[in-house]
């Protein structure tokens, strides 16, 4: 089989220097009111994606994801859409999209006329942003040592932790090899593995982000009474949250890890590094340790992830905006069974058809592609489900500009 990892193909540079496998304009919203009218103005466009923040409220965590998107190696251009009298501004969203070197626009659709003025309106602007992205921006080789790689877990079963996972743990050895960077959130999927994460720490700093992320995260799963595992893990042959964190932790592959970041944070150079996206303690509240495998894709793309692999032993119909979604299964009968929707069918490493480097090598040729241009099934079917959360975290408030001053 070919070596995948020392392929190149053409990216699209962003100002930032950051290397993009998509060239697309996102149509962001600012409150539930516009998200009809944004997703009519993306309603069959080429090449533009919507995302959107539903609260009327200011939520500095929020809008930290929600810039990082908007400012995603994959994003070339950004309209912002808002009704008129919300809490988040668009005209600061496109200020701060400027500001990073992309073209952008905004505007209220109050001001705009209503539902169809504002579409026809917002499509105009859609039309000249991508006209401009599609002339100018500089075409570069790019290889693996310009990718980062998010991996999600959901939907697990037995099969997830002795192949699926793996698989995609092995790919990110291989592409930490080649020099580039990968990401795991979903702390609340380590649970029992304390002492595991830490022999995995670079140095003594990382040692420490990853000591303080675990505890958080374990303190916060008493606190809620409830631990990352649902009646579906247990149908697919899982018994504990135990059992599951040995599997899930597999996808971080075994190279050191470089430490921690929070969600809408960049890793600051490459390597294996965990995103913490555990609401911090005196925001705590009874809910959910992990609100939707959604959400949690969400948060990889923030950390500035160009595709995401997201590993299911069950099988899953979700895709995602901004960064291409690439679903991996163990389980050769879910892939068989939803080969519509499964793009990838690590399940032969268990049936003894291939090794696990073989698997990886497979897999790092069709994120090649992927990032070449071909779509991922979730990309050709249409998916772009999305689902900012509404969380709370003490990290520096860079992004106060975006709000409402009065």
């Amino acid at each position: 089989m070919t070596e995948p990892f020392d392929r190149q193909w053409t990216g699209y540079l962003r100002p930032d220097g950051r290397k993009g496998v998509r060239n697309l304009v996102l149509v962001i919203y600012t409150v539930q009111c516009a998200a009809f009218v944004a997703h009519a103005i993306a309603a069959g466009e080429e090449d533009v994606q919507v995302i959107g923040f539903p609260g009327c409220y200011d939520n500095q965590y929020a809008i930290r994801l929600v810039l990082s998107l908007a400012r995603h190696p994959n994003v070339g251009a950004v309209l912002s859409v808002g009704l008129g009298c919300e809490y988040t501004q668009p005209a600061r969203i496109a200020e701060a999209v400027e500001k990073s070197g992309r073209p952008s626009a905004s505007f209220f659709i109050q001001d705009a006329g209503g539902t169809r003025s504002s579409t026809e309106k917002g499509k105009a602007i859609v039309a000249d942003l991508r006209d401009r992205i599609r002339a100018e921006t500089p075409r570069v080789p790019m290889g693996f040592r310009d990718l980062t790689l998010g991996a999600e877990c959901g939907g697990s079963d037995g099969t997830s932790g002795l192949a699926g996972n793996p698989a995609v743990g092995r790919l990110f050895d291989r592409v930490i090899d080649a020099g580039g960077t990968a990401i795991c959130e979903e702390i609340v999927e380590m649970i029992g593995l304390r002492d595991v994460i830490l022999g995995r720490a670079a140095d003594d700093r990382a040692r420490g982000e990853l000591e303080a992320a675990y505890a958080k995260a374990e303190r916060y799963c008493r606190d809620v009474r409830q631990y990352s595992v649902s009646p579906g893990n247990f149908a697919g042959g899982l018994t504990t949250i135990e059992e599951k964190s040995m599997g899930a932790f597999a996808k971080s592959g075994s190279r050191p890890i470089q430490g921690v970041i929070r969600v809408g944070e960049q890793p600051p150079w490459p390597g294996m590094w965990v995103m913490d996206s555990v609401p911090d303690e005196h925001f705590m509240q009874f809910g959910y340790t992990n609100p939707n495998d959604t959400e949690g894709i969400m948060d990889l793309i923030s950390g500035g992830s160009q595709i995401v692999l997201f590993i299911t032993g069950r099988g899953s119909v979700i895709g995602s905006p901004v960064a291409p979604l690439v679903k991996v299964t163990g389980n050769s009968r879910t892939y068989n069974r939803m080969i519509e929707d499964m793009d990838f069918d690590a399940g032969r490493v268990l049936a003894g058809e291939m090794t696990l480097d073989q698997c990886a090598s497979e897999l790092g040729a069709m994120v090649a592609d992927i990032a070449e241009g071909m779509p991922s099934k979730p990309e050709a079917l249409g998916h772009r489900e999305y689902f900012v959360m509404y969380k709370h975290q003490d990290t520096p408030d860079l992004e106060r500009g975006c709000r409402n001053a009065a």
